[in-house]
């Protein structure tokens, strides 16, 4: 109220494209009320930290809400969800590729999208339900890049599909294939040097070896996955460097840190394509062939430790000429960039406050009076250890944190496997009278992969994604340090006002 108790004055926060909105209704409530005084909309200068609003729909809340349960973004910083979107159903699929398996998860959240406004009627308590049909755009994502991995796996309910044929052709005769149980196939006759053109070759379902090529396969993808995700988040950093207006972290900050991570971690990557692309059963230097493939791993460890790689005759000890020479400078330029992530950022802040108190003595003495002793350099120190030594230890553990995306790919693709070959393929092959058995067999295999495969490794899933989200993607460039944005409304400020009061000092309540 103002002093003569005749108009109400208001101060709140309004985004700025909602303004006409805002003045339209002021405009409507003079003349539903019949007041001959019109209402006015004055924008008041603050120094108050605005709230964060995240404009969303129902197609994006469910990603928005999952950013905003880590932390609400400070007042216009970089908004992880929208890269969200498309990173996280696709680290999920990661770990849960399977078509049959997705095809449940995409049919479940079509049903929950398609009717979504008869459900919307349907208001319920159960907070399970809720968690599903609020985020039923995000299994819906999730379950169609599941059936993108599971092509790529070339797995559908723990079994292969042969669109394309085989890349593989068997060197044994008929007689040969049914008296022996295990066959060894040589890839330079047997296999045709034309690589399968979607996915994996269905010949590897029936190999003795699959779950070692599957391991070597889905673990260098997980470190390259990572890599590049943790690149992204370190990217984006400078999205709020420019819009906080402090281009001096750009040089200061972002560049050691992707240097960092480029030099070392990224070139572990290149390693991983250039053994692929550089050994071959056919190849015509027995130096590079699959004999003498070496191990990135042992090379970049090698790398770190300033060590030589032994070889025996024909293997060569390095991939490359100049290989040596290549990694060390590297490792000069990596371990140039820790004192700059140390002591950059402290000293540049000494040096900008000590030229920013010289002219502002200058100006009220009429000269430049010399500096007084800066305060405040050992905290700020302090602080810039600890983020420099989580950096540089994270980049190592959050790069390994990624090797979860081989584990539990391979965990659930076994976990399928078992249940086919230890339940389902129980009722296989019964005759006609036991057609009862095969449907309750049937019927086993069923709630197990709904119980289990489903539900139980989507959830593990769910979590493990939203982690490399949470801690390895957005702790590079993402601090959640604001608070949210809540419009007004006298309902809400009704319902607050009818819950009663704590009572003071103990008191009991009154009657």
């Amino acid at each position: 109220m103002d002093i003569v108790k005749k108009c109400l004055i208001a101060e709140c926060w309004v985004p700025k494209t909602d303004l006409p909105i805002l003045q339209r209704a002021l405009d409507d409530g003079v003349k539903a009320s019949g007041s001959p005084i019109p209402s006015i909309l004055h924008q008041v200068p603050t120094r108050e930290t605005p709230p964060t609003f995240n404009r969303t729909n129902k197609f994006t809340k469910g990603f928005q809400n999952l950013i905003d349960s880590y932390g609400i973004a400070s007042y216009r910083e970089v908004n992880p969800a929208l890269y969200t979107i498309i990173t996280f159903p696709f680290l999920f699929a990661v770990m849960f590729g399977d078509v049959g398996h997705g095809i449940i998860l995409t049919i479940f959240a079509t049903i929950l999208v398609v009717f979504e406004k008869r459900f919307m009627k349907q208001k319920t308590d159960n907070e399970i339900w809720n968690i599903f049909f609020g985020g039923r755009y995000i299994i819906l994502l999730m379950g169609i890049f599941s059936m993108y991995t599971g092509l790529i796996y070339n797995d559908i309910f723990s079994k292969s599909i042969n669109i394309f044929g085989s890349s593989w052709r068997s060197l044994y005769d008929n007689d040969t294939l049914m008296n022996n149980k295990m066959l060894d196939l040589d890839p330079a006759e047997a296999y045709s040097q034309t690589p399968y053109p979607f996915g994996l070759d269905p010949a590897w379902q029936f190999a003795a070896n699959n779950i070692i090529f599957l391991n070597s396969f889905k673990m260098k993808l997980s470190i390259i996955f990572g890599v590049l995700h943790m690149a992204f988040g370190v990217t984006l950093s400078v999205v709020n460097f420019n819009f906080y207006k402090k281009p001096e972290m750009i040089l200061l900050q972002y560049i050691p840190q992707i240097l960092f991570l480029l030099l070392l971690f990224w070139y572990l990557c290149i390693l991983m394509f250039m053994k692929w692309t550089m050994y071959s059963a056919v190849a015509e230097d027995p130096a590079y062939g699959t004999s003498c493939a070496p191990s990135v791993l042992i090379i970049f460890i090698n790398m770190m430790l300033l060590k030589n790689t032994e070889t025996k005759p024909p293997c060569r000890p390095t991939m490359y000429d100049g290989q040596d020479a290549l990694q060390n400078t590297f490792l000069v330029f990596a371990y140039i960039c820790v004192p700059i992530m140390l002591f950059g950022k402290p000293v540049y802040h000494i040096m900008a406050d000590r030229k920013r108190k010289r002219y502002q003595q200058g100006v009220e003495s009429g000269e430049v009076a010399q500096p007084e002793q800066e305060e405040g350099f050992g905290e700020m120190m302090i602080t810039q250890a600890i983020h420099t030594i989580e950096y540089v230890l994270g980049t190592v553990s959050h790069t390994a944190s990624y090797l979860r995306l081989w584990a539990l790919s391979l965990a659930h693709a076994q976990l399928s496997a078992v249940l086919w070959q230890r339940v389902l393929r129980m009722g296989v092959g019964v005759s006609r009278a036991a057609v009862p058995t095969l449907f309750a067999v049937f019927a086993v295999w069923a709630f197990f992969t709904l119980a289990i495969l489903v539900l139980m490794e989507g959830l593990s899933a769910f979590l493990h994604t939203l982690r490399l989200h949470w801690v390895e993607f957005m702790s590079k460039f993402y601090e959640g340090q604001g608070y949210a944005f809540v419009p007004f409304s006298f309902a809400a400020i009704l319902e607050h006002e009818d819950e009663p009061e704590p009572p003071e000092n103990g008191a009991p309540p009154p009657e």
